[in-house]
């Protein structure tokens, strides 16, 4: 739940999140029978195909699901975990699995619904998965380097196949479409029974395919949230009707030596350039991810002043009518760029000032790169730990 709506459910609250829908979660297999070993290894037998036909349904509406979420800017998918590719422990384990699944009648999850009914051979599966457990845990020594053999890192289909996520949906519909009519088939013939399509079975199975199709087709017709705003804010800045507030280098420095805590400033280039080089104070959101959930939290809030800065003011420009874009009004755009800044400040020219106020200007610069540093270095420590050390007690009785 938590990236969908983080800033609504707690980390806490997201474990009796987790109960509700565990209990939720049981509740379905069990109506749909997955309680019971005959109509989960009917798979494997051909007589009973109810596990493809559920897993296919619910793998298909999470995908169009997130689809659409993510198409929305409602979801990011890129705090989503994905299990990482081991590919031999991935092998291996499959084998294992498959194999138990077929001898034993269950899954892991199905066991537990039928442990919690009350079945008996439920029961004795949870018992011998946590023998197996504890084995796994105690042998890990022994095959912790076949666990980690082969590490693919973190796939996914659509890339591997060199098209996009709403593509590889829609060709997963069609094969989810192409699978519950090959094995009703199947299912029929096993049980010798006639295979006749109702009108009404066609129409309500047409309607839910031609509405995942739909919402698909949606996401690709569609532009983004993003992409509709980045239109939006070219308009804005082709017609000149919405310029930011400016603040140059030197001001900038002021108000951070003086009041450094008013002003949230956000470097905009890249992480590599910012770790190059950076003004102190400062916090790294690439412009391309400013828009993203996760950073809207900082940009939007409304004890600060965001000062925007990068390697050209055409981006600090944006990034301020991004920040406005999303209801932060208070921002200022950096009228330096950060090499600018760095060689105004921190990289100070040895040519003698010509004149009075090239002189005071080079005495300042230099005499706020030094309080700057020092504002820095305060601000960074603030976030260590503490250093703790064990000292003897001294004094009592001998």
């Amino acid at each position: 739940m938590g990236p969908l709506v983080p800033d609504i459910i707690s980390n806490e609250f997201n474990f009796i999140i987790a109960i509700i829908v565990g209990m939720g979660f049981g509740f379905a297999l069990e109506q749909a029978g997955f309680g019971s070993t005959r109509k989960l290894v009917g798979l494997f037998y051909g007589y009973d195909f109810t596990v493809l036909k559920v897993f296919f349904t619910a793998g298909v509406t999470a995908m169009v699901g997130i689809t659409l979420l993510n198409h929305l800017g409602l979801l990011n998918v890129d705090i989503i975990f994905i299990n990482p590719t081991f590919l031999w422990a991935a092998i291996i384990g499959g084998v294992i699995m498959g194999g138990g699944f077929i001898i034993g009648g269950f899954c892991p999850g199905t066991s537990v619904v039928a442990a919690a009914s009350g079945k008996i051979d439920g029961w004795a599966f949870v018992f011998g998965a946590g023998i197996g457990i504890l084995g796994f845990i105690e042998g890990y020594p022994l095959i912790k380097d076949l666990m980690v053999a082969d590490n693919l890192g973190d796939l996914l289909v659509f890339e591997m196949m060199g098209i996009s996520r709403e593509a590889f949906a829609l060709i997963m519909i069609f094969v989810a479409t192409g699978a519950f009519v090959g094995v009703t088939i199947i299912e029929n013939k096993v049980n010798n029974k006639a295979t006749q399509w109702l009108r009404n079975d066609i129409s309500k199975y047409s309607i839910g395919v031609g509405i995942a199709v739909v919402l698909v087709l949606i996401t690709i017709s569609t532009p983004t949230r993003n992409e509709l705003m980045n239109e939006r804010i070219d308009a804005k800045i082709a017609s000149g009707e919405c310029q930011p507030r400016l603040m140059e280098g030197d001001k900038l420095a002021f108000e951070l030596i003086h009041q450094y805590y008013q002003y949230n400033v956000i470097d905009i280039r890249s992480a590599e350039e910012f770790k190059k080089f950076h003004i102190p104070t400062a916090i790294n959101i690439p412009l391309e991810e400013l828009h993203k959930q996760e950073n809207l939290g900082i940009i939007t809030q409304n004890i600060k002043t965001n000062v925007f800065y990068g390697a050209s003011f055409e981006q600090s420009q944006r990034a301020c009518l991004v920040a406005k874009y999303h209801g932060k009004a208070d921002n200022f755009a950096l009228t330096n760029t950060a090499e600018e800044f760095n060689s105004n400040f921190f990289v100070a020219t040895k040519a003698e000032p010509q004149n009075k106020l090239e002189n005071e200007v080079y005495l300042f610069r230099k005499d706020a790169a030094r309080k700057l540093k020092e504002i820095g270095e305060a601000v960074a420590n603030l976030d260590k730990p503490v250093a703790k050390k064990a000292k003897r007690v001294q004094g009592g009785c001998s």
